[in-house]
């Protein structure tokens, strides 16, 4: 498995002016379009242009009539302001989004007074349900609502070149050119809808040549920004289909994102409906057979838009037996389920049940392949007679081994009856005072939702053997 952290950025000193860079940069790639003047005992003048339907670096007869063909190409309306000087790359006053000819040009000229030079790009906006981030050589670190800087704090999503190419093919059916990268370090951002100066749906910040890196794996790690616009769920299932396993088609319905497909036809011709928090949430919304309305659930479910990222239309597996798996933290895998769908065992009403060998091995053989290269899993499974189909991924090994589901102890034990639904479960854990820990009464599953909402809640419990004496049953 690789390990990395943040890209590093190179100390090397940028050869050109800034807007020479620019304008170098655009010779290859889609940049903003921008205006870029140099400052003068007359006022700015022009040096550098890229802009939509003109000749690179055309000239202009006047400032006030390059600013105002920027303003009629910025898909935004609006446009930024960047000062710099001649002997260094950093920049000074920074002006955003503004809105008329009026406003750029008392900016241009009091800057130019001043000595500055200066670049006038179009305003992107970063929050268009697109990506920023940078590429260094076969990794690539990403997240949406910011600029490609964004990967400077923490949050931002990690994936190995080919990976991350195939999912914004998957998402948003274009990627940056992974191959450009290779031995370099490349600033990108990607939108749903085209811009910059070749009108594409990629465009391109900052390149610097950089020393490829040694043979090693990205490590993937969620939840992040982009898994939680996408939803856990849908970002998991990603995951596990980019590493080449069996996921079922899914039609992805998501708030912020058109709907997108990715995932293996089951051949069933039925679906399934899924609810997709940006986080997991053991159990708590929809998933149900059939076609339901995905606007009406989310009218029902999430009134304020924030709980849920996506509504998944996703092919039903032929399933002969259903469970799920985990690593506990004695280092054995688990795996438990029942035959047919398993909805009853998930949600803590029907026991684990004894699964064949050939089961057993099938979702093991799994288990390897995912573990090879994502480290600790557990996930949901689907066994078709034929192959085990992946319904959900999360990573990392889990707190619970044999009876005990979260360990710690407690100064009292209260009993917990889980017929009583996950709901009420829920609703225990969320009164239940300091230094209080949870007996499960029933037949439960460590894979089971049951098992996963206190271990999110991470109060101790253990399946209930035997009753200390301080027990005593819920209300």
């Amino acid at each position: 498995m690789i390990r990395s952290g943040n890209i590093a950025h190179s100390s090397e000193q940028a050869s050109f002016r800034k807007d020479a860079t620019l304008d170098k940069l655009a010779e290859h790639f889609n940049v903003a379009q921008f205006v870029s003047f140099a400052p003068s005992a007359a006022g700015p003048v022009q040096q550098y242009c890229r802009l939509a339907g003109c000749e690179p670096n055309y000239r202009f007869n006047t400032v006030g009539e390059a600013i105002e063909a920027l303003f009629a190409r910025s898909a935004e309306g609006t446009v930024n302001v960047r000062s710099f000087s001649e002997a260094a790359s950093q920049s000074r006053e920074f002006l955003y989004a503004l809105a008329s000819k009026g406003q750029v040009m008392e900016a241009l000229n009091r800057l130019s007074a001043e000595g500055s030079f200066t670049i006038v790009n179009e305003t992107v906006d970063v929050s268009d349900g697109g990506v920023s981030g940078v590429i260094l050589d076969t990794m690539v670190e990403f997240r949406p609502d910011a600029t490609p800087r964004g990967v400077e704090r923490k949050g931002f999503a990690t994936l190995p070149a080919p990976w991350a190419a195939r999912a914004f093919e998957i998402i948003y059916g274009v990627a940056p050119d992974m191959e450009e990268a290779r031995g370099a370090r490349l600033e990108f951002s990607l939108h749903p809808a085209p811009r910059g100066y070749k009108r594409s749906h990629v465009l391109y910040w900052e390149y610097e040549t950089y020393a490829a890196l040694p043979e090693t794996s990205v490590e993937v790690v969620w939840p992040n920004d982009f898994s939680r616009m996408i939803g856990d769920k849908v970002y998991g299932l990603l995951i596990a289909y980019l590493a080449g396993l069996p996921v079922p088609q899914a039609t992805v319905i998501n708030r912020r994102i058109a709907p997108f497909v990715f995932g293996t036809p089951t051949g069933t011709h039925e679906i399934w409906t899924r609810t997709c928090p940006t986080e997991q949430v053991p159990g708590k919304f929809t998933t149900a057979k059939g076609w339901q309305d995905p606007f009406k659930l989310l009218a029902t479910e999430d009134h304020d838009h924030r709980a849920i990222a996506s509504v998944l239309a996703q092919d039903a597996v032929a399933s002969n037996w259903s469970g799920a798996a985990i690593e506990g933290a004695d280092g054995r895998l688990y795996i438990e389920g029942t035959p047919g769908t398993g909805e009853e065992f998930m949600q803590g009403t029907a026991a684990p049940s004894l699964l064949p060998d050939s089961v057993i091995a099938a979702v093991e053989d799994v288990h390897r392949r995912l573990a090879d290269c994502l480290g600790s899993v557990r996930f949901e499974w689907v066994f078709d007679g034929n192959a085990v189909w992946i319904v959900q991924l999360h990573r990392g090994r889990s707190v619970s081994s044999g009876s005990v589901i979260v360990p710690g102890d407690a100064l009292h034990w209260q009993v917990f009856h889980v017929d009583a639904g996950l709901e009420a479960l829920r609703e225990l854990v969320g009164r239940l005072a300091a230094g209080h820990g949870l007996l499960l009464e029933g037949e439960v599953g460590l894979t089971s939702h049951v098992a996963d909402v206190v271990r999110k809640a991470r109060v101790p419990t253990r399946i209930n053997r035997a009753l200390p004496g301080n027990a005593t049953p819920s209300l």
